[in-house]
């Protein structure tokens, strides 16, 4: 008993590996993204009361039958195991040497927010998938998510080595104002959703079309078009000298091109369900991409900075 209690204080104590930091901060990534699309076919299939009585699934922890039940409680499996991740992602940061203390209190933030899921899920079962609840716990999973990519790419820039800030200070700016003006378009795209076909089943309540803010998605849009514009430019005019991050943005074009071609198609064929799916699994993406890519013009490791050939 002695020599496993002392083994496992050692394990406990002993210094993590930036690399092992850098997978584990990965598949907090992963984790969180699989929670987020999840969680939208939840709701998209009215299945966020397929088990009612939280935090059981009917009248045992498992569901017994139907498709609600099997969807609900899979998200909740999803859900734990992107918990672990994170706290796992956590553990690894306080043990990992030369790393910012801030970026530590973020592993822990990253952490502490995916567990405060848990009761907002059940205060959402409990209040009848009421919509800002249910809004509510999808920004919570949108912010958690992109705390999560910052975590990836700090892991990343301590294995690789940092570089020095890209660009001129009003290039960063312009990264800031680019994923700002994508939260916002987040946001409003929630209250959309909220206020559209797809609430969550039938008999759920709608913020109604009061809440559908156009305009202000509109302006978002466009602050989020002209500083993407400003930064795509700049980036494609010096490719030669940072590569990697001009790909960077090319990505960012690409899933916003996705996009747009499935918010089009799904405005044409009445919404459906599984093509808002797509349409929220993509934006998903394209607000971890951003965040990414914002984070890369203030602190790129240096294999991002490194000039072409």
């Amino acid at each position: 008993m002695h020599v496993a209690a002392s083994r496992i204080e050692r394990f406990r104590t002993a210094p993590a590996t930036p690399e092992l930091f850098r997978a584990s901060a990965l598949a907090t990534v992963v984790g969180l993204y699989l929670v987020v699309s999840t969680g939208a076919v939840v709701r998209l299939t009215a299945s966020g009361l397929g088990c009612d009585n939280w935090p059981r699934c009917g009248n045992t922890p498992f569901p017994e039958k139907g498709g609600h039940a099997f969807i609900e409680f899979g998200n909740r499996v999803i859900a734990l195991c992107a918990i672990v991740a994170t706290l796992v992602c956590w553990l690894a940061a306080r043990r990992t040497p030369r790393l910012a203390p801030w970026v530590r209190a973020l592993a822990l933030a990253v952490f502490l927010g995916s567990v405060a899921q848990i009761p907002l899920g059940g205060l959402t079962v409990i209040f009848h998938l009421n919509p800002l609840l249910v809004m509510a716990h999808f920004l919570l999973a949108v912010l958690v998510l992109g705390g999560a990519v910052v975590l990836g790419l700090e892991a990343h820039r301590l294995v690789a080595g940092g570089a020095a800030p890209v660009g001129r200070a009003w290039l960063r700016r312009a990264g800031v104002a680019l994923g700002v003006a994508c939260f916002v378009l987040v946001v409003t795209g929630a209250f959309a959703t909220a206020a559209g076909p797809h609430p969550g089943g039938s008999d759920v309540h709608r913020l109604g079309e009061a809440l559908r803010s156009t305009r202000v998605h509109a302006v978002t849009t466009l602050v989020f078009a002209v500083s993407f514009l400003a930064l795509l430019t700049w980036l494609q005019q010096r490719r030669h000298e940072l590569p990697r991050v001009a790909n960077a943005a090319l990505g960012l074009l690409a899933l916003l091109g996705a996009q747009v071609a499935v918010g089009e198609v799904q405005y044409h064929t009445g919404l459906p369900w599984w093509l808002v799916l797509v349409h929220v699994s993509v934006a998903a993406a394209v607000w971890a991409w951003t965040v990414g890519f914002v984070w890369l013009l203030h602190r790129p490791p240096a294999s991002f900075a490194e000039c072409g050939t």
